[in-house]
């Protein structure tokens, strides 16, 4: 079902990426305690290489930081964590402030896939993508079945939205 020009995208693209992880808790404090994390490392390091990997608190100058910091080694940052509806949860703002452009398309599908998994439940999610100085970043709630929907989404298709990002 992909289009010529998609197939021809993904030829000129390169499966020699960087990723990396940003986790938001402010309960969890340990690495090793870190579930979506380890699954986000874990898939990136199965099809690509991951190059970073962060535990910080719900915190708006800790993830610009940690943003910051990762640009310059990776090609795409999945955050997981700090989407809800708490006063905490400062993730989709922070990083939608930071965004060049934003994928409205990511949050679209990724809440239309959650609806098929949890139902109306789904209303509650603000996953968010965009590109921000040639970087993909894509915001996934905290939970490890969240995060399992965002990357079933993303996995494959992560060259060639880079290559589109870097355009």
């Amino acid at each position: 079902m992909k289009s010529e020009t998609t197939k021809a995208h993904e030829k000129l693209s390169t499966d020699k990426i960087m990723g990396g992880v940003i986790t938001l808790s402010d309960s969890i404090t340990d690495v090793n305690d870190d579930i979506s994390g380890k699954i986000l490392a874990d898939a990136i390091e199965t099809k690509y290489t991951l190059a970073s990997r962060k535990l910080i608190p719900d915190d708006e100058n800790d993830l610009t930081q940690a943003i910051e910091e990762m640009l310059e080694d990776v090609d795409f940052i999945i955050t997981t964590g700090g989407t809800g509806l708490n006063e905490r949860d400062i993730t989709v703002e922070t990083v939608e402030k930071l965004f060049d452009k934003k994928m409205e398309g990511f949050g679209e599908l990724y809440r239309q896939e959650s609806y098929k998994e949890i139902g109306l439940s789904s209303i509650l999610s603000r996953a968010t993508a965009g590109v921000y100085k040639k970087t993909l970043i894509f915001s996934l709630p905290g939970s490890p079945n969240a995060v399992k929907t965002g990357l079933r989404i993303i996995i494959d298709e992560l060259p060639h939205i880079v290559f589109h990002a870097k355009g």
